[in-house]
């Protein structure tokens, strides 16, 4: 399969390039050139496959360049044989709706499912090539987690994290502080994940530096990270509807990249009708989806920080496609972005986006009475960003089944569901050591070239 940018559709490139180089030269994201599509008879095929095959099956069609099927397969069952279940997520029912559980990997959020397979996928390929590469990830709590669960102790490889002090969980920030992996680097800044991920794009923008660290990017501003999430959406499906049944996925985001994997499965054939967006009161979102205008606001912190941001990178994809894969005027918009702070969507591009998407926000009093309600009217403990998945399920009328995206363990934000609930949520037994394990951590202020420095002297 061959890759293009958003910015400039005329250079191709190949999925190995994409992966080691997360963004783009000019700025802009990498997308497959073509998105594979399924059949109805294709997708009936696949309905009984488990989720590791399933998964096999669909990552290979985005990689079969590089790897063979089966190395495929065995990346994916190397990545998720730690996984507390089997199937590597769990669906469970909670009254009209359904549950997808997706934090049973190692650090009890979402990102592990495809962090895990990326880790792999790194190592192989760098040792086939025999170069080395350093890992810069922003993180609004979890993703900095995953990262380092998959690439710690690694050969060739080092990762460096930039997590705001004080805006995460402690257990959040203790999943990557207690990591003493000599390939890990734990970076705590003033401010949010917004002025980290622009500084992770500037970092790649600067050429020099960029050459002299072969940095490469984890964040879901990579296409693996995509691609790698897709696979649940389509195992989801099979396990709850029958083919041609339509289906709705309520996901809790930020970012716009676990949302943005389910519009990929729909424009690959799988029958969704409904994408929700759920968001907390860092609605920009909801707002651009509504209105079309794209204006952050300032960033509030919530007690579901991992969405606690207002520049979501994976949203110029879905603008990039619904203006007709027109890569000078994506570009266009995103320099306007770049020099106003906002750039408005056209109607009938806005229309394309109101087809499939619908978007609402949660305040903190309603997630914290959603937690509540969760437990007491079903005996099920939930993570305050699932609890916003759920909660805005109910503000928007959907027909047929609808999936709410579990992101992650309650027990990541147990000072918020114990006040909702009464209820101190427990870790896994395998994982309560990070709460007594010392920590390590480095504090640097939010400047660029102090950044730079830091990662200079220790690669």
């Amino acid at each position: 399969m061959n890759y293009i940018s958003t910015r400039n559709k005329s250079k191709i490139f190949s999925f190995k390039e994409i992966f080691l180089k997360g963004l783009a030269p000019d700025g802009g994201l990498f997308i497959p050139k073509k998105i594979p599509l399924y059949s109805l008879k294709d997708l009936e095929k696949l309905r009984n496959l488990s989720y590791k095959e399933l998964a096999s099956k669909i990552i290979f069609k985005f990689c079969s360049k590089e790897f063979k099927e089966n190395e495929i397969k065995n990346l994916i069952n190397k990545s998720y044989k730690n996984f507390r279940t089997v199937d590597v997520v769990k669906l469970k029912k909670i009254g009209d709706l359904n549950l997808l559980e997706l934090f049973h990997g190692p650090t009890l959020a979402f990102k592990d499912i495809a962090m895990q397979v990326i880790g792999n996928m790194y190592e192989k390929i760098l040792e086939k090539e025999k170069i080395k590469i350093n890992i810069v990830v922003a993180t609004s709590g979890d993703t900095g987690a995953a990262a380092i669960s998959a690439i710690k102790n690694r050969k060739n490889m080092k990762v460096f994290v930039l997590h705001p002090k004080n805006k995460i969980s402690d257990i959040q920030r203790k999943f990557m502080t207690t990591e003493s992996s000599l390939n890990v680097f734990n970076i705590a800044l003033d401010g949010n994940f917004d002025d980290f991920q622009k500084l992770v794009k500037l970092m790649f923008a600067d050429t020099s530096f960029k050459k002299s660290t072969n940095i490469s990017g984890v964040n879901s501003i990579n296409w693996a990270r995509i691609v790698f999430q897709i696979v649940y959406y389509f195992y989801c499906y099979f396990k709850i509807s029958s083919i041609k049944e339509k289906i709705n996925f309520s996901v809790p985001t930020g970012n716009f990249g676990d949302i943005y994997a389910g519009y990929i499965a729909k424009k690959m054939g799988l029958p969704i009708s409904k994408l929700v967006v759920a968001t907390n009161k860092n609605d920009i979102l909801k707002r651009v989806i509504n209105t079309g205008l794209y204006k952050p606001s300032k960033v509030e912190q919530t007690v579901s920080p991992s969405m606690d941001i207002q520049v979501a990178s994976n949203f110029e994809r879905l603008i990039f496609d619904v203006n007709s894969c027109n890569s000078e005027k994506t570009s266009r918009l995103m320099n306007e972005f770049t020099a106003r702070g906002e750039f408005k969507i056209e109607e009938t591009e806005l229309k394309k986006i109101k087809q499939c998407f619908s978007s609402e926000s949660l305040s903190e009093k309603e997630t914290k009475t959603i937690i509540r309600d969760t437990y007491k009217n079903h005996g099920v403990l939930i993570d305050p960003h699932t609890a916003v998945g759920i909660g805005v399920v109910k503000k928007i009328p959907l027909e047929g089944n609808t999936v709410v995206l579990a992101t992650a363990h309650p027990a990541k934000f147990p000072e918020v569901v114990m006040e909702s609930t009464g209820i101190k949520p427990e870790l896994p037994e395998k994982l309560k050591y990070i709460l007594s394990k010392k920590e390590n951590y480095d504090k640097l202020p939010k400047d660029l070239d102090k950044i730079k420095k830091y990662i200079l002297e220790k690669i």
